[in-house]
């Protein structure tokens, strides 16, 4: 018989939801201020050099949170420049909020916005289909390579559009995180369906290294609260297991056993750690920049 199972991302509202409780329970954002606080300011010291113009491409924008503070800092560093800023985006709820996140910020003169709702997949084939090559000075691409066909493939792809001192800016879950425990583990048991795969940090070194490309890495501590997961018929709970496996409504489609696992090991060290009763997923992000 075949599995109830469906994968999230054939539901965008259903994965747009549980993205959001994700973010409002994980100090995920808070580690990558951290990390645009701490080091983007060097990892963008010469990217504008001699330029009036810098050209910046987003893949896989979400809603902006991150690319405004991104920008801010880019601003900071090079005032008198106009800065280009492109944000490839497949959701259009994501679309409308990262509008609506620019039209409240008060700091983005000489920043001008342009929105594609495609893939990075189709931003290439569209590229290819029109013979454009554009070149960018900073490309980011946060928490998205799990959702394209080849990713050494994509890697290779945008780095080929990096100017001669540009960076691209990649951020992923840790080799070192609960994702890589409960993944290397189970994901052969979630429902797939080619829509998504699952990388970390920890597997990215090989793929630069192997197209001989020059690379830094950062790792950025991080942690999820799952202790709602663990209360039978709790909203947010059921929310969270569903991003955590990639699954619609994984606490009432997935076979017993296979719940019963996954629940038993998201409590384990390996993926959690407890303390005051609650459950801490470790979602620990790592960072690579690569050099043009």
């Amino acid at each position: 018989m075949a599995s109830p199972m469906r994968n999230l991302l054939t539901d965008l509202d259903r994965y747009v939801q549980s993205f959001r409780v994700f973010l409002e329970r994980s100090t995920e954002h808070q580690s990558m201020q951290g990390f645009v606080e701490r080091h983007l300011p060097d990892v963008i010291a010469s990217i504008g050099n001699g330029k009036s113009t810098i050209n910046v491409l987003s893949v896989g924008g979400g809603a902006g949170e991150m690319d405004l503070q991104i920008l801010s800092k880019i601003r900071a560093r090079y005032p008198g420049a106009t800065i280009n800023n492109d944000v490839i985006e497949p959701s259009a709820d994501q679309i409308s909020k990262y509008k609506e996140h620019v039209a409240q910020a008060s700091d983005l003169e000489n920043i001008k916005f342009a929105w594609h709702k495609e893939t990075a997949d189709e931003y290439e084939s569209r590229m290819n289909a029109e013979k454009k090559t554009e070149k960018w000075d900073f490309i980011h691409m946060i928490q998205m390579l799990y959702y394209v066909k080849d990713i050494p493939a994509t890697v290779r792809y945008f780095h080929s559009l990096l100017d001669s001192q540009a960076k691209l800016l990649i951020i992923l879950v840790s080799g070192k995180s609960g994702w890589e425990t409960l993944w290397k583990k189970y994901g052969s048991s979630f429902p797939l369906e080619g829509l998504c795969s699952y990388v970390s940090s920890g597997d990215l070194p090989r793929m630069l290294d192997s197209a001989g490309l020059k690379y830094q890495l950062y790792e950025l501590p991080s942690h999820l609260d799952i202790t709602s997961c663990f209360t039978e018929g709790d909203k947010d709970g059921e929310l969270l297991l569903d991003f955590l496996t990639e699954t619609i409504d994984f606490a009432k489609t997935a076979p017993p056993e296979l719940k019963r696992q996954v629940m038993e090991e998201l409590r384990k060290p390996g993926c959690s750690e407890i303390r005051d009763g609650k459950v801490f997923f470790n979602n620990s992000q790592g960072v690579i920049v690569v050099e043009p």
